[in-house]
């Protein structure tokens, strides 16, 4: 018994040496609710993106929501409210609606924990998203905007 013990113990040593004691499921912001915002000139009008990044105690992102102020018919509105009613699934390369877009990149901020990921070509789009097919430049920095108050 003593020596199946000293083995066990030998293995479970053998793991702290090699893999080191660091804390898991440690992010690296700062816990709190961070709001970011950037206003663009698209389309001939000015619209501004919003994100609200929610980072808990462990400093990890745990949500992610973005949106884009917009006025249709006269009406100030976001793109996100309007759901379905934007219409841009029958113009989108993707087949797919905005907000529909806008919810793959919110999941994706929180599995990579963090946006460095995305890289934008010169047209302000990505293809390091699945599925997003649109112009995000506003909504990326945006997003940065409230990354970096997040930062520790």
């Amino acid at each position: 018994m003593k020596k199946y013990f000293g083995i066990v113990f030998v293995i479970v040593l053998s793991i702290f040496i090699f893999t080191g004691c660091e804390k898991v499921g440690e992010g690296k912001y700062k816990e709190g609710t961070y709001l970011g915002t950037y206003t663009d000139n698209y389309g001939g009008a000015k619209n501004t993106a919003m994100a609200i990044v929610y980072v808990d105690s462990n400093g990890l992102i745990k949500s992610v929501y973005l949106d884009t102020t917009y006025v249709k018919d006269g009406v100030n509105t976001t793109k996100k409210t309007l759901g379905n009613d934007y219409g841009m699934k029958t113009r989108s390369e993707a087949g797919k609606e905005w907000y529909e877009q806008v919810n793959l990149i919110e999941s994706k901020v929180v599995e990579n924990q963090d946006i460095s990921f995305i890289k934008l070509d010169d047209n302000g789009k990505t293809d390091a998203i699945a599925g997003v097919t649109m112009k995000i430049d506003a909504l990326y920095n945006a997003l940065d905007n409230a990354l970096k108050d997040a930062k520790k």
